[in-house]
């Protein structure tokens, strides 16, 4: 597996190892000791599919309050996504930077989203899904999310604005920094 680095810390674009004959193809999609040795998180508390119906849609961007912060692991399995980290960690010195990535079928390619950052995806093909893992188990009254257009962030969806979108998504208020 091939690890890269982003602008924002701890989120990674990871190439599996992919092998290829005549039957077809064969990829290396998850070798916890490989992430472990980078010090990464391995937990993995429950595996998530996501079908989205129309190209454009924008699912997010969600993540989880303490104590259920969680890592995530995404992947699409059919069409593609641009898929989008914003780092929410105070702390950090990439605090409400974004970070994006095309993940595609095709591309096999996995986003490493480590606790702390918003997640969100724009799907770029109609029937699009997505597998990922996450480290905490889901928990209702910690669920939180920021805007897709929040200004805070500033994110540059590749295809504009959603062509469908949930509505609690759609209607977070502005982020706080400090708040």
């Amino acid at each position: 597996m091939q690890f890269t680095e982003t602008k924002i810390s701890g989120v990674l674009i990871v190439a599996p190892d992919v092998f290829t004959d005549a039957r077809g193809v064969f990829a290396v999609a998850w070798k916890p000791d490989e992430f472990a040795a980078r010090g990464l998180d391995t937990r993995i508390s429950q595996g998530s599919l996501a079908q989205t119906h129309q190209r454009g849609s924008i699912r997010g961007l969600h993540f989880q309050a303490a104590p259920f912060e969680e890592t995530k692991i995404i992947r699409a399995v059919k069409g593609g996504v641009f898929d989008v980290a914003v780092d929410l960690r105070r702390d950090s010195p990439t605090y409400l930077q974004w970070v994006g990535a095309e993940l595609t079928a095709g591309n096999r390619r996995i986003m490493y989203i480590p606790a702390g950052c918003a997640h969100g995806y724009q799907t770029l093909e109609d029937e699009t899904e997505v597998f990922y893992f996450v480290s905490a188990p889901y928990s209702p009254p910690h669920q939180r999310g920021v805007r897709w257009d929040d200004p805070a962030f500033g994110v540059e969806w590749p295809l504009g604005p959603p062509t469908a979108i949930h509505e609690r998504d759609a209607t977070y208020p502005d982020y706080q920094p400090g708040a």
